[in-house]
């Protein structure tokens, strides 16, 4: 039996040598990708072509039609490939538009005949260039994911979007469609294909992006860079980002071991699906392989809830419209013939509800079996405070690779979380809303208690941040102009590892911003100049976190433009804002700051749908990771940091 998939969903490859068929409404050219886990493409090879059939575990077609098949053999794939896309592309001269023909058909299929999983491309427009499916390894098995990303700028705009540069992919791409005979009236050359290449001056956006919905205040990525697909009041939409899973301090060396095999998975019984492994994707350190996985967590569970909504949809206008035609035909006016029609239609939509709730059921319990192992697995820069990994954590020698800010999950099942870990350093600002606007959790909260929760996470996050990082590798300073954030700091101040004690006031608040915006353009001039050791002594070479709590009280004009400046130039040299605030209250300044906001992202104290992730743009609810009550963890960590700093000075 078939499984048809729709958009975003999924299914176990269980044959290793399997076919993959294409049916097309009209003459296309169809191609293979090879990709890493994240689905970037890098170094040769990597895409199979009329000029360049054959790559390792695949051959592609060789002639433009509009039925294609390709031979795949996945033992034969290399370790380092995690997912193979099948890619359709128009040819010059031919249709502009994949909208303008008939929807093409794509399957996995046993060689010898029965296919296992077809998927049909609809709702393209634009598109000259589509990534109809991809097979990608999961936990030692082999999948099939429907994935219809189409691009309206053509194949070179697909190979720039997966990573490669773009003089790079326009070359690639022109040797793709280069191998294609010349179509009547239209030359296959790179200076006649702005719709298949694309203009490499301008951002190549995927047309299929579907947009994201907006949410008060501005919805933001969870991977912490700014999200293009949101823009903001004014803005110009542009690319959505791509994601960097490279590490950030690492550089590659010709002498450099080779990446380190994640570990096999544990023998299963014959059927069953694979069981999961920590640790198991790729990285050069467990650490690196816990945050991919986790990322991959992330995306499995974005795609799979994709899949099931979609298929609810489509139960849900296929019964309306099945509906409309039963009422609309005469004949079932008499006797029963109407209500049964009716009948036959909601059972028709409640068993395609049915198998799409098996589908999602089958997946999530995989995915809840993987989050049973990785999370207790995972480091203290990654877990949760009531992780008993904190009761043994020592000061690291190392900075980490991420920091975990909270939980993240969607309705479908609310009790399936999902770590949101932020690259470090943190190339973005952070902003915890201590406002009640647009947040139906905040609203029925008493305004002292939402405050005091805002002011407890921000010191948890500063806590765990210093906890993480080597002994004086992070600096924090905080603003507390009214004073009114003292309970919640009291285990920073009576720890001892503040910079100096929270500044009150308004001389308070010129005297710390002056020393952090001195600190950032000393810090910038040494870098120009190629000295950056030669800075003055009295300089900290540390990182610098500043928190400002119940902004903007104590904040004249100026004071506002250095904010605006740390918060602008400061993460490029170290110096990182974590902001308590609430947007109504600064609304005084009026537009000025709302670039101010925008470049923060925004995180809730309390249970809030506001993250949009960046694949299929979910509402994800947002929650806090805090110490559990009664816990000595805070405080604990907080004496690890404070004596790992006392034995660490001269």
């Amino acid at each position: 039996m078939t499984a048809e998939l729709v958009r975003g969903q999924n299914h176990p490859v269980s044959r290793s040598r399997v076919e993959i068929r294409v049916s097309a409404g009209t003459p296309v050219l169809a191609l293979a990708s090879l990709a890493d886990e994240q689905g970037r493409f890098s170094g040769n090879g990597i895409l199979a072509h009329p000029g360049a059939r054959s790559l390792p575990g695949v051959e592609s077609p060789g002639e433009l039609a509009d039925r294609h098949t390709f031979a795949v053999d996945l033992d034969e794939v290399a370790a380092d490939v995690h997912r193979l896309g099948v890619l359709l592309v128009l040819p010059p001269g031919g249709p502009v538009r994949f909208g303008a023909v008939p929807a093409s058909y794509v399957a996995v299929a046993d060689p010898e005949g029965a296919e296992l999983a077809g998927y049909t491309l609809t709702g393209l427009d634009a598109e000259t260039a589509v990534v109809a499916l991809e097979l990608y390894r999961r936990q030692g098995a082999w999948k099939v994911r429907a994935v219809g990303q189409g691009y309206a700028e053509g194949l070179g705009a697909l190979l720039t979007d997966g990573g490669l540069p773009a003089l790079a992919a326009a070359e690639l791409a022109a040797a793709a469609l280069g191998t294609i005979p010349r179509t009547a009236g239209a030359d296959a050359t790179l200076a006649t294909m702005p719709t298949l290449v694309g203009d490499l001056r301008a951002p190549q956006t995927p047309a299929q992006a579907p947009a994201p919905t907006p949410e008060p205040p501005d919805p933001v990525p969870v991977s912490g860079h700014p999200y293009a697909g949101t823009p903001g009041p004014g803005d110009t939409p542009t690319a959505p980002p791509t994601i960097s899973y490279a590490h950030p301090r690492r550089r590659a060396t010709s002498n450099e071991p080779p990446e380190p095999a994640p570990r096999p998975a544990a023998p299963q019984e014959p059927g069953q699906a694979p069981r999961p492994v920590a640790g198991d994707a790729s990285g050069w350190s467990m650490d690196e392989r816990l945050y991919n996985q986790v990322w991959g967590m992330f995306e499995d569970l974005a795609r799979m809830v994709a899949a099931y909504r979609s298929a609810v949809e489509f139960a849900d206008s296929r019964m309306d419209r099945e509906l409309d035609e039963a009422l609309s035909d005469p004949r079932h006016r008499l006797g029963g013939s109407g209500n049964a029609a009716r009948d036959t239609a909601r059972a028709r939509r409640e068993e395609l509800v049915a198998q799409a709730q098996a589908v999602l059921d089958r997946d999530l319990a995989q995915l809840i079996a993987e989050s049973e192992v990785v999370e207790p697995a995972l480091p203290a820069a990654y877990a949760r405070w009531d992780n008993p990994v904190w009761h043994g954590h020592r000061t690291p020698e190392e900075s980490p690779l991420a920091l975990r800010l909270g939980d993240l999950h969607l309705p479908e099942r609310p009790d399936l979380r999902i770590p949101m870990l932020s690259r470090l350093p943190l190339e973005r600002g952070l902003w915890i809303d201590n406002g009640r606007t647009g947040s139906e959790a905040a609203m029925t909260m008493d305004t002292d208690r939402l405050r005091r929760a805002a002011m407890d996470m921000a010191v948890a996050l500063a806590v765990r941040l210093l906890a993480v990082h080597p002994a004086d590798r992070f600096s924090v300073h905080v603003i507390d102009a009214a004073g009114a954030g003292s309970a919640s700091l009291a285990p920073l101040v009576r720890s001892g590892v503040l910079a100096g004690p929270p500044a009150a006031g308004a001389q308070g608040v010129t005297q710390t911003l002056a020393g952090l915006t001195r600190r950032v353009d000393l810090v910038q001039m040494a870098l120009r100049a190629g000295a950056p050791e030669d800075l003055p002594p009295d300089v900290d070479t540390a990182d610098q976190l500043l928190i400002v709590h119940d902004f903007p009280h104590g904040f004249d004009d100026r004071a506002v433009t250095q904010l605006r400046y740390l918060a602008d130039e400061g993460a490029a040299v170290g110096v990182h804002l974590l902001m308590v605030a609430d947007r109504d209250e600064a609304s005084a300044y009026g537009p000025l700051l709302d670039p101010l906001w925008r470049s923060l992202m925004r995180l809730s104290p309390v249970p809030d749908s506001h993250l949009a992730d960046p694949w299929v743009h979910h509402a994800w609810t947002f929650e806090p990771d805090l110490p559990p009550q009664g816990s000595r963890v805070l405080d604990q960590a907080l004496d690890r940091v404070a004596e790992a700093r006392r034995t660490t000075r001269p």
